[in-house]
């Protein structure tokens, strides 16, 4: 599991299984936030069954999926809540994290969100979502 770290309390991944959310628990993360829609892709992982293991390892869990034509969808305003609370580690996942951190730039303020992109460009995170919206 490849996780990128975007703030000190905000890190974005691809894909986990069930078995992972206890490593992002363990980690010290608070939050998981889950970008995907359901079936989006063969043999992943419901939503219900990371939300079971999530619970089970004390983690507050939130389906908030977007793809690219819900871009950014109708939650943008809580899951920047989310990625803005310190006291709550947040762990969030899509496909590949790209969706993830997309999210997270087009959630910041407008005066951050320039310095939120360069980061998430020395990642490797392709923007093309975000741009839509800046």
């Amino acid at each position: 599991m490849q996780a990128y770290r975007l703030t000190d309390t905000l890190a974005v991944c691809g894909q986990i299984s069930t078995a992972a959310v206890a490593e992002i628990a363990a980690a010290g993360f608070k939050v998981l936030v889950n970008n995907r829609p359901d079936g989006e892709e063969m043999n992943q992982p419901s939503s219900a069954e990371i939300q079971a293991a999530a619970e089970a390892a004390g983690l507050e869990y939130y389906h908030m999926p977007v793809n690219a034509m819900s871009f950014p969808g109708e939650q943008i305003e809580e899951m920047a809540t989310l990625f803005d609370d310190p006291e709550r580690p947040v762990f969030a996942f899509c496909r590949t994290g790209t969706r993830c951190t997309n999210l997270w730039v087009v959630s910041r303020e407008p005066q951050l969100r320039e310095e939120a992109a360069a980061h998430a460009h020395r990642l490797g995170f392709d923007l093309s979502l975000a741009m839509r919206m800046l």
